[in-house]
């Protein structure tokens, strides 16, 4: 067996030529970039544009520490794929992103948004016609650490607890919101709903025109809450050419499951009774739907409840007293969609745990870079754009005929976008006054890559 030698060569290679295909993207909100700079002005020095590419270059990498950015000093692709006039360091990075956190964070929503119209990706619309908007805070743990804003979640560790909205049923988030570890999930979210659902009333508008389904867990579970959704059918309230209904779990607080179970039982016998179904012995279940009043909605508004008495656990212990479980989820959706379909429907916004996941490993954010709250609210804004990037990649590269081999599937994972089509092998040819970005001849996705490219280039 011949031994292996290893030798730097004298030209340029590089392990992540993905990122051709996200500077392609980048290039689709380049009036967005241009904005920033214009609203933003650096007298000498990097371009508050350049600093955003760069930062999403490591984040599509799964990189959000800022010295990563020190790997490509001096790297010519680099700075070409993402279209970098001057690329920073690791000090001019974290500082320029410490300075003006806020004002760069404010230009963000409009580079999602333009990205997402400019190529209308398949949100995902569900079976029964609405488009998701899923809505729900998750706990990131910072512990161990002195950070800006770290506190005690709901989880029961030391960290943040941002605020994630995703358009469809494939994860598109529309805002990663960083928020406090101690603050409550109600508190401020109308300022987020004014944000997102006109936001996505305009993507839906523009793709598959479908009215919207804002789903909440019972944290949300607030009258103003809902009536803010509700005010974006009002004239002159986001787009009203498209429909916003909401379906948010009920919190039952202090109500008295045993009492409830009584009443039930005592009205057996009228017209309007609750039917009891017995799923299986000692386990009995009522379900019914009721009309609710919600002050600043004047149209139906329902609620679809479930209580569930069991007698014999489902191990087979008779229990002395019997247990009772209480679900309810109040919507507007209309009388053509059932009690059962319902429960379903909220069911389906579980899936968002998923996409949670993603933020915290894929793009290697569960303990975010900075000790600042302001630039870490900027890195989860940012990194909402790059898992969208990543998201338009996996959609148009890893579902097609040509996709390296992977099993079936309607989306594909974040790791596996970065995996596929992010870090692969390739050498940067300057000549003729055009640069070549060459792939290797034992390269599975060398052509579902180059097909992307080109597509990218015709359409920006």
């Amino acid at each position: 067996m011949r031994t292996i030698q290893v030798k730097q060569l004298n030209y340029d290679l590089t392990a992540v030529a993905g990122l051709a295909l996200v500077g392609d993207y980048l290039k689709t909100i380049e009036p967005v970039l241009k904005r920033l700079d214009k609203a933003l002005p650096v007298r000498a020095g990097v371009a508050n544009s350049d600093i955003l590419r760069s930062y999403v270059g490591l984040l599509v990498q799964g990189k959000s520490d800022f010295d990563a950015v020190e790997n490509y000093r001096g790297d010519k692709f680099y700075k070409q794929s993402l279209g970098v006039e001057l690329l920073a360091s690791s000090p001019t990075l974290r500082q320029r992103m410490d300075a003006q956190a806020s004002s760069l964070s404010e230009h963000v929503p409009a580079m999602i948004e333009t990205l997402l119209k400019s190529h209308r990706p398949d949100y995902g619309v569900l079976p029964c016609g609405w488009l998701a908007v899923d809505i729900d805070t998750f706990a990131m743990d910072n512990g161990g650490t002195s950070k800006e804003g770290v506190g005690r979640t709901y989880a029961g560790v030391d960290g943040y607890c941002p605020l994630a909205s995703y358009i469809g049923a494939y994860g598109w988030p529309l805002e990663l919101s960083l928020r406090p570890g101690t603050q409550h999930s109600a508190k401020d979210t109308e300022d987020n709903l004014k944000r997102v659902i006109p936001m996505a009333q305009r993507l839906s508008a523009a793709g598959p025109k479908a009215p919207l389904l804002a789903r909440l867990d019972s944290g949300f579970d607030s009258a103003a809450l809902m009536a803010c959704v509700e005010s974006m059918n009002q004239p002159g309230q986001g787009q009203q050419s498209v429909q916003v209904d909401f379906l948010i779990k009920w919190n039952p607080r202090s109500t008295d499951r045993a009492e409830m179970a009584a009443q039930l039982d005592a009205c057996a016998h009228s017209e309007s009774a609750v039917q009891w179904t017995q799923p299986r012995a000692g386990k009995r279940v009522a379900l019914w739907e009721q009309p609710v009043s919600v002050e600043g909605i004047q149209r139906p508004v329902r609620r679809v409840l479930r209580l569930a008495e069991r007698t014999i656990s489902a191990s087979g212990q008779h229990l002395i007293v019997p247990e009772y479980e209480l679900d309810g989820w109040t919507s507007t959706l209309p009388q053509s969609i059932g009690a059962q379909q319902i429960i379903d429907l909220y069911a389906d916004h579980g899936t968002h745990e998923q996409f949670h996941a993603e933020f915290k490993t894929d793009l290697d954010l569960t303990r975010l870079p900075s000790g600042k709250f302001e630039t870490n609210a900027l890195v989860c804004h940012l990194a909402a754009l790059a898992m969208n990037i990543l998201r338009l990649m996996g959609q148009r590269g890893l579902l097609g005929p040509d996709a390296p081999v992977r099993h079936s599937a309607k989306r594909r994972r974040i790791k596996t976008v970065i995996q596929e089509l992010i870090y692969r092998a390739g050498r940067l040819i300057d000549s003729g006054r055009k640069l070549i970005l060459g792939l290797g001849a034992n390269d599975r996705a060398a052509k579902v890559f180059k097909q992307m490219h080109l597509e990218l280039a015709g359409a920006t």
